[in-house]
């Protein structure tokens, strides 16, 4: 066990709710692993305590912490320095402090994109279609264009919210990535068969279908899938939502959020330590929890 001492180092999230986070579990079994004296712990803050919490911490010289909502955008006040996804994204969920100046990263993206490739998934000049346009589906779409995805069609409600900040990064990305984005209405059913006729890969980057509202689902029926077509729902709560149902009756290889969130932790253990969390025992530490 992690014996806390005068050396012992800080990391952490913030965000309202957080005691359900596996984050704890995770970064402290994977410190205790690797030998690293430093301990994480959860921070209930909201975005009105956001910044005498940014403060604190920094005063606190602690390496490092991630954010979850609703802090992910409101953070950026307070940054001094953003990585080039996170400006992109215009979101963050990780930070480092680096001698005391505290960057701003987004490991969702990253995160999202190995747990593709961890199913034997190549999206390099590949269609995807994803469903959403708020702050995981931005990060997705991000990632997805840096990694030489080839076309993205996002499908959103009419007078999304998102949708200037996703028009924003549309833009953006058109001078970084040879990636097209094309934007639809999901009430255009026509649409959506003919992006995913298309598509190599669907992604629900929505919390339709998470519980408890476990009977909605965004696709209509399973008639618009293919066998072709790999289908990701970032929920993991239920573990198999609607759509995942769906998609294996439509004989498609279908997977949920979980690996998302193991390797987005991953890459944020990677930015503040330099080392590989174990990834293969953090998931059997995890499922005898």
């Amino acid at each position: 066990m992690l014996q806390i001492t005068g050396k012992t180092c800080l990391t952490g999230l913030l965000g309202s709710p957080v005691a359900h986070s596996i984050s704890p579990l995770m970064h402290n079994f994977s410190f205790e692993k690797l030998g690293i004296n430093w301990v994480y712990l959860c921070f209930d803050v909201k975005e009105d305590g956001l910044k005498e919490a940014v403060q604190g911490l920094r005063a606190l010289q602690v390496k490092g912490f991630n954010l979850t909502m609703p802090n992910k955008n409101k953070i950026l006040e307070y940054l001094d320095e953003l990585s080039p996804a996170a400006r992109l994204i215009g979101a963050v969920n990780t930070v480092e402090n680096r001698d005391g100046r505290l960057i701003g990263h987004n490991t969702d993206g990253v995160g999202f994109m190995q747990s593709v490739r961890e199913q034997g998934i190549r999206m390099e000049g590949e269609t995807m279609t994803l469903l959403g346009m708020g702050g995981a589906a931005t990060a997705i779409c991000a990632q997805a264009a840096l990694d030489q995805v080839g076309t993205i069609h996002v499908f959103a409600r009419s007078g999304s919210r998102h949708r200037l900040r996703m028009e924003g990064l549309q833009k953006a990305l058109a001078k970084e990535t040879a990636c097209t984005i094309e934007f639809h209405d999901l009430e255009e059913p026509r649409e959506l068969r003919e992006a995913l006729t298309k598509s190599r890969l669907l992604v629900n980057a929505t919390s339709v279908g998470m519980a408890p509202d476990t009977e909605k689902c965004l696709i209509p029926d399973n008639s618009f899938l293919h066998e072709e077509l790999a289908v990701a729902d970032i929920i993991y709560n239920p573990w198999k939502t609607k759509l995942l149902c769906m998609a294996e009756q439509a004989g498609c290889k279908a997977f949920n959020g979980y690996s998302m969130l193991i390797w987005q932790g991953a890459e944020a253990f990677r930015i503040w330590t330099g080392q590989e969390m174990p990834v293969d025992q953090v998931r059997t530490y995890l499922k005898r929890q």
